[in-house]
């Protein structure tokens, strides 16, 4: 491993990385791409924890992986300026240095897939990102995939142009001024085919209708947001019940964020 990439603790290093370019992809929405030696080791799935490049802001700030260019070295993060840090973070420009921890998580489960296996896809808002890599993987092996996508308007609409590379694309407005009018579900609930695996993120209403309506089955994920302090599971602020268990918890940074259907309470 690079000298720039120091490990820290056990798959998770901490590295300077170069920012190669930002843009407003959607208002408040921004692309990142970050080059550094972390991208060899990262997976879809996971997240990075960046650090606020000003010193009054103390903890780190997870933003998930959208997707990774091993040949340029490069990652995709696609992120919503939600207060003063990611406010900061949307100024960064070419040429400037973060520092990242990562890549953090246990991410999706893409093992054994491949041609003639069908696969639903279903991202909200800005839980959409996390799939993007996901789509890119598995069309690369011939897997047939639809996506569902949900947005409350159309100005919130992002990465549906991306997607349709890899996948089918149905695209969901609450309001009804784009697409469907109606959430993930006016889609959902009309399929008629079964899915060998099923792969979601978004906010925690979705999560839990896809929960419910995939709760025994053999291959679905749900990728889960929370607010989260130290990122390396040593603080035990984003933790989740297992569902099996109300006394036992997971930890959304380290045992997650990606979770089976029907194994924590949400």
């Amino acid at each position: 491993m690079n000298s720039r990439c120091k490990k820290r603790f056990s798959g998770v290093c901490l590295e300077s990385m170069k920012v190669v370019s930002q843009r407003e992809i959607a208002p408040t929405i921004f692309e990142l791409i970050l080059q550094g030696d972390m991208v060899a080791i990262m997976k879809a799935g996971q997240f990075l924890h960046l650090r606020v490049p000003n010193d009054a802001y103390l903890l780190r700030r997870p933003i998930s992986i959208a997707s990774i260019n091993q040949d340029e070295q490069t990652c995709c993060l696609i992120y919503r300026t939600e207060g003063a840090g990611t406010a900061i973070f949307s100024k960064l420009s070419e040429g400037d240095l973060i520092d990242v921890m990562g890549p953090q998580g246990n991410g999706f489960d893409l093992s054994d897939l491949e041609r003639g296996n069908r696969v639903l896809l279903v991202g909200g808002g800005i839980g959409v990102p996390p799939l993007l890599q996901v789509a890119k993987e598995l069309h690369s092996r011939g897997v047939e995939i639809l996506t569902v996508l949900g947005f409350a308007d159309q100005n919130a609409v992002i990465l549906e142009e991306d997607l349709k590379q890899y996948s089918q694309v149905f695209v969901t407005t609450d309001n009804g001024s784009y697409g469907l009018e109606g959430n993930v579900s006016v889609v959902i609930e009309g399929l008629k085919e079964d899915f060998d695996a099923i792969y979601s993120c978004g906010a925690p209403g979705m999560m839990k209708y896809l929960d419910k309506k995939f709760h025994h089955h053999p291959r679905a994920y749900l990728s889960l947001e929370s607010r989260m302090a130290c990122g390396t599971g040593a603080c035990y602020a984003c933790v989740l019940k297992l569902a099996e268990s109300e006394t036992v918890s997971q930890r959304v940074c380290e045992e997650g964020p990606v979770f089976p259907t029907g194994t924590v309470l949400l």
